[in-house]
C-alpha cells in the first residue's frame, strides 16, 4: 500500500481483548486506535468467526478523541477509555499530542 506506511504488526493483533472481540462482534465497537499500522483499507480479520474488513485508515493525535470516538472504540466514555488505556499500561502517561492510527472497520457483510 503506498499511501501507508508499512504496517508495525499483524491484523490479527489489530482487536484481542476479549472484551473488545465481544463489542465488535455485537456492533458497539467499529474503532480501533494503535501507535502503528495493523492492516490496510480492503483488508479483511476474522474474530471468532466473523469477518470484519477495515474501511477507513487514518492518521490522528489522542486530544481530537471524542465521546462518540469513544463509543466506536468500544468504551461508555472517553474518561473510562483513557482511565483503561492507562491502567492496561503501567507507568504509560496519557499525552494528548500522541500520534495514533485509527483503523475503521466493520463486519464484511455489514452495509
Amino acid at each position: 500500500m503506498s499511501e501507508y506506511p508499512e504496517k508495525t504488526c499483524e491484523i490479527d493483533r489489530l482487536v484481542t481483548h476479549e472484551k473488545l472481540v465481544a463489542a465488535s462482534l455485537a456492533g458497539r465497537k467499529i474503532q480501533q486506535r494503535r501507535a502503528g499500522i495493523y492492516g490496510y483499507p480492503g483488508e479483511q480479520f476474522v474474530l471468532e468467526g466473523t469477518a470484519f474488513v477495515i474501511t477507513e485508515l487514518r492518521r490522528d493525535v489522542l486530544k481530537n478523541m471524542t465521546e462518540a470516538d469513544a463509543k466506536r472504540e468500544g468504551y461508555p466514555t472517553l474518561d473510562f477509555y483513557r482511565d483503561l488505556i492507562l491502567k492496561m499500561h503501567p507507568g504509560m502517561e496519557w499525552d494528548d499530542n500522541q500520534q495514533v492510527w485509527v483503523h475503521e472497520f466493520k463486519k464484511v457483510d455489514a452495509e
